[in-house]
């Protein structure tokens, strides 16, 4: 019994030796810090709320009873009576001869016995914790790594401001009431509604204990490795580089993956994460390369690559005017190039067999792949990744990927024309404009017909309407506003043969077409395709830039165009030639000037015009537009998928 009792308390002296020595080095480490946050002339004891926080009365507190408190959340403490007794990394850097280093040794060696069981009491404010009561268990957690320390906790919430961290934070109010998950953050606005939909769960959903046990171990599987590969050196929070992950692969693809599996392919996403950094991350291209060229490298190379090029669909040629549209481009490369190309298509693509259809075309041997979608965006980049030899090409605005390019026309500029025709022909100052998506670039099209029928018809008055909208009879639209002009489908199509399509008036009951807009995907595909021929592809890449290519060619280039009818008069015609040749030459941009939209003045400075950024993004209506962008819930199921990755971001207020 005697030997036992000796036993016992040589094992408790031991303990408390090794508390002590924890303190020593827990204490080097708080010195080491403090040294270093002098020298870079920053605080170099932990932060005080009391000192942070607003005015009185700007802010209101509400007890949310006991939280799992991440530790690296931990900043700080609620008051400055302990704050120097810690550096800025919450290690002790009071003497080991103290009572406070024996008190901190004690707890050390609680920890290591039976764990420390007591809750703290902290603050939280812009979901960063700070200390009320318990600040040495905090550092003894933090000492040991712990993950997380149970914690009475009052949150602090501020006013609402327009700030950016302000706006993120009351998101995360948002998304905490449905899902009280408190260790994941975001860089970016919207990203815990997308986090919401990445999930599968829709905005208001509540998440069960099954649904957040599953989470945290997906999160915490990706924090781990992705931290290991050097994350905690990326300019942005682990939170933003799961989100790309899970929206790239897939919520669940962490649990199907092994450790291996994991890191290879975080790893081969890298560049991904690191283009999340940037704040313009575009690199926009307005026309064709340019990069000078000998003299005989104009032509052809004898070593021209063959190019086996396919074409992906989301719909088919005879039922789609966008999609015959690249049908045409299609066919078009093969009678240009009908030795160095051969192409092949994919009809009647869907979420459910982009990818499998994009293997096959790999696995064929294709080593040129154009997504002729924006719903086709993800399922590209998951293939690019995959397979880094294959260039993939995907027809969308505004897609910030590094692995793919991406290509748009700028629509916009024969739209103006339109307008312009439109409204010399507006007997009755009513024009009706057909939309199908509010996606990026369709916003531009708009106000672009709006601003031509203005510029020549002062009165005229465009009505917006949206052919995806649930429950909406546009003919009977019409038939209600009784418009001079309507502007509809851009082109005819195979299986329609319908009149209905450009600019049109009704006569009779039929359609008298007055303007078509071209969009010439040929011209655009031989364009890309020479670049790749004769070596100008590799231009376009800058060695010290991450961010995304994406080529918006107009008419300048000689991909945009507009066919007038020869029932117009022949000075409307005139004019639209007039016109044409400004923008073809880059001295005229119809987004210049003052510019009003339906709430207020746009463009003040009548000396300038938008940048190819703001009208590629913009989110409002010109002032003669009667509509309105409607919200995705407004929206028919079958835009979900091309709204998703490319629908309008509407500001509030």
């Amino acid at each position: 019994m005697a030997h036992r009792r000796a036993f016992v308390c040589g094992m408790q002296e031991r303990v408390i030796v090794m508390g002590k020595e924890d303190y020593t080095k827990a204490f080097k480490l708080g010195k080491k810090d403090y040294q270093m946050r002098m020298l870079r002339g920053v605080n170099p004891t932990l932060p005080v709320l009391d000192d942070i926080l607003p005015e009185k009365g700007s802010y209101a507190e509400r007890p949310i009873g006991l939280v799992q408190i991440p530790i690296a959340q931990i900043v700080g403490t609620k008051s400055a009576g302990r704050s120097n007794s810690f550096s800025g990394n919450f290690m002790p850097i009071l003497r080991e001869n103290t009572e406070f280093a024996t008190k901190w040794a004690r707890l050390s060696t609680s920890h290591i016995e039976e764990g420390i069981q007591s809750p703290i009491k902290a603050y939280e404010y812009m979901n960063k914790f700070y200390v009320e009561e318990g600040n040495k268990r905090v550092s003894v957690m933090k000492y040991f790594e712990a993950d997380s320390i149970l914690g009475e906790v009052t949150r602090i919430i501020p006013k609402r401001t327009e700030e950016k961290e302000n706006k993120i934070y009351f998101e995360f109010l948002d998304f905490y009431q449905d899902a009280p998950i408190n260790y994941i953050w975001f860089s970016q606005e919207g990203s815990f509604a997308k986090l919401q939909e990445a999930v599968g769960k829709k905005p208001g959903e509540k998440w069960s204990q099954e649904d957040m046990l599953e989470f945290s171990s997906a999160y915490t599987r990706f924090k781990s490795e992705y931290q290991a590969k050097g994350g905690n050196k990326l300019k942005i929070t682990p939170g933003d580089a799961f989100l790309a992950f899970i929206t790239l692969y897939g919520y669940h693809v962490i649990d199907e993956k092994t450790t291996s599996e994991l890191k290879e392919l975080i790893a081969k996403s890298w560049e991904e994460f690191e283009l999340l950094q940037e704040e313009q991350d575009i690199d926009l291209k307005m026309k064709p390369s340019q990069e000078k060229k000998p003299l005989f490298s104009k032509l052809l190379p004898l070593s021209t690559p063959k190019l086996k090029i396919a074409f992906l669909y989301e719909k088919t040629p005879g039922t789609s005017s966008w999609t015959y549209g690249h049908e045409l481009g299609r066919l078009y490369l093969e009678q240009t190039f009908p030795d160095e190309v051969t192409t092949v298509s994919y009809e009647g693509g869907t979420q459910d067999n982009v990818d499998e259809r994009l293997e096959d075309a790999i696995g064929s041997g294709c080593n040129l792949i154009f997504t002729t979608t924006p719903s086709f965006v993800q399922a590209s980049v998951k293939a690019a990744i995959a397979n880094p030899d294959i260039r993939i090409m995907n027809c969308s605005l505004n897609t910030s990927h590094r692995y793919i390019r991406t290509y748009y026309a700028r629509m916009h500029e024969a739209k103006f024309l339109m307008g312009a025709v439109a409204g010399a022909m507006a007997e009755n100052n009513k024009l009706v404009y057909i939309e199908d998506y509010p996606i990026y670039g369709s916003i531009a099209n708009i106000n672009a017909f709006a601003l031509g029928a203005k510029m020549i018809n002062p009165r005229a008055e465009v009505f917006l309407e949206w052919s995806a909208v649930k429950e909406l009879d546009i003919e009977e639209k019409i038939h209600e506003i009784g418009p001079a002009c309507i502007s509809g489908k851009d082109m005819m199509i195979p299986e329609e043969a319908s009149r209905f399509f450009g600019l049109y008036h009704m006569e009779g009951g039929y359609p008298r077409n007055l303007a078509m807009p071209i969009c010439n995907w040929g011209k655009f595909y031989e364009q890309l395709i020479r670049t790749i021929m004769d070596g100008t592809w590799k231009y376009d890449d800058k060695p010290s830039s991450n961010k995304a290519i994406n080529y918006w060619w107009g008419m300048s280039a000689g991909v945009i165009d507009v066919i007038c009818s020869q029932r117009l008069p022949i000075g409307t015609k005139r004019l639209v030639e007039l016109m044409k040749a400004t923008i073809s030459s880059e001295q005229f941009n119809p987004f210049s000037g003052i510019l009003y939209s339906q709430t207020g003045v746009a463009q003040p400075d009548p000396e300038k015009s938008l940048t190819p950024e703001e009208i590629m993004t913009m989110d409002w209506l010109v002032e003669n537009v009667i509509g309105s962008i409607p919200k995705k819930e407004e929206l028919k199921e079958q835009a979900e998928a091309v709204v998703r990755q490319q629908g309008v971001k509407q500001k509030e207020g």
